[in-house]
């Protein structure tokens, strides 16, 4: 069946409205989220971590878990360099109409979802089809060969200027190769029963197969690159619910990417709609497939700060304690990994980023070689 066909076909089964479009509805002001707690790093059941001086970052050689802040001062890579050659963007955008994955869902105005009765780690949620506009913007490094094929990385909630300009400086300095940047925007909406929710929070391959078929020949088409095959020579990157999409889109097709990067990752229960062999939607990530799955060919960077998001309407919505628990089972099974607490910092904190993207990427980045011909 294609993908069309089943989300139309789930669409219509959840609401009886599936097929027109909504009543006027006056929003509903939401109530303030409740400011998360601070945790402590060293909380018993959190890995052992190593504490870094206060500025400092890991080195990008390094393996395992560490602990930086308070203080988090931009990287000297996150600004503009003097005599630094920056890489040219293009920008375009992509209809819904055009699309076999995702012909566009909304969630109902002025409602969000409600826990099911019946089963608290569910949502009853009101969402009907909707027609959105995706962003697209795509870096091409100065230094890339017309007609040569170049690695890449794509990341999610785009488009990322500061993605671009840590590019530019690293590539400069020959930290990073000289790679594509493709930054995907979203959907639209936020959460279970909105495009973005469904596209970044689905434990499923759709959302790596749509850029595959369906983002990457228009980034060749406008941006006139040549675009690897090569899964080491591909990486994906996010933040929050595109933090868990990127790992999502290695983990479904770790032929198609084998480089992760994430900030305050949602490896918590917000899939919509649920998927009874995957009841606590990325939460499983760490509590069965990672545990239960033979190690895939992945390297990965984490972060998370110690005031990200808590929900506490079950027991799959801490932010830290499931990349705490992320660490551990990857630990556990041998990966290459790095993951970063960071103290005093909220989630998706773009102080956290400025300081430590570039560290990032060259960790994720460490051991690739360009294969000949890919």
């Amino acid at each position: 069946m294609r993908p069309i066909t089943i989300l139309l076909g789930i669409l219509t089964a959840l609401s009886p409205a599936a097929a027109q479009a909504p009543a006027p509805t006056p929003a509903a002001p939401r109530p303030p989220r409740p400011q998360a707690p601070t945790r402590d790093p060293n909380t018993p059941g959190y890995v052992t971590a190593k504490e870094l001086p206060d500025g400092e970052v890991p080195s990008p050689k390094a393996n395992g878990n560490f602990i930086i802040g308070p203080t988090h001062t931009a990287a000297p890579e996150m600004t503009v360099q003097e005599g630094v050659p920056q890489g040219e963007v293009f920008n375009f955008t992509m209809e819904s109409t055009d699309s076999k994955f995702y012909p566009g869902i909304a969630r109902r105005p002025g409602t969000f979802g409600q826990p099911d009765p019946a089963n608290p780690n569910k949502l009853i949620v009101d969402s009907y089809p909707a027609p959105y506009t995706r962003k697209v913007a795509v870096y091409v490094p100065k230094q890339y060969v017309p007609g040569s094929v170049a690695p890449f990385i794509v990341g999610a909630d785009g488009p990322d200027k500061a993605l671009f300009t840590a590019l530019d400086n690293l590539i400069h300095q020959k930290r990073l190769p000289a790679m594509i940047a493709i930054s995907i925007g979203n959907g639209s909406g936020d959460a279970q029963g909105s495009e973005r929710g469904l596209e970044y929070d689905t434990m499923s391959g759709l959302y790596a197969e749509f850029v595959e078929k369906e983002v990457l020949p228009l980034v060749e088409k406008n941006a006139n690159v040549k675009l690897t095959k090569d899964p080491d020579g591909r990486a994906t990157m996010g933040g929050s619910s595109g933090g868990s999409a990127a790992m999502i889109m290695a983990w479904y097709h770790p032929e198609l990417y084998h480089r992760v990067l994430t900030y305050s990752g949602t490896y918590v229960n917000q899939q919509w709609p649920t998927d009874p062999k995957l009841p606590h939607g990325a939460w499983e990530f760490h509590e069965t497939l990672i545990p239960n799955t033979p190690k895939k060919p992945l390297r990965i960077w984490m972060e998370v700060s110690d005031r990200d998001n808590l929900n506490t309407r079950d027991n799959y919505h801490d932010w830290v304690l499931a990349n705490e628990l992320m660490a551990k089972v990857l630990a556990a099974k041998g990966y290459d990994y790095q993951f970063v607490f960071a103290r005093n910092a909220g989630h998706t904190d773009r102080t956290v980023k400025a300081q430590t993207l570039p560290e990032a990427l060259e960790y994720v980045w460490q051991g690739y070689k360009k294969k000949p011909g890919k």
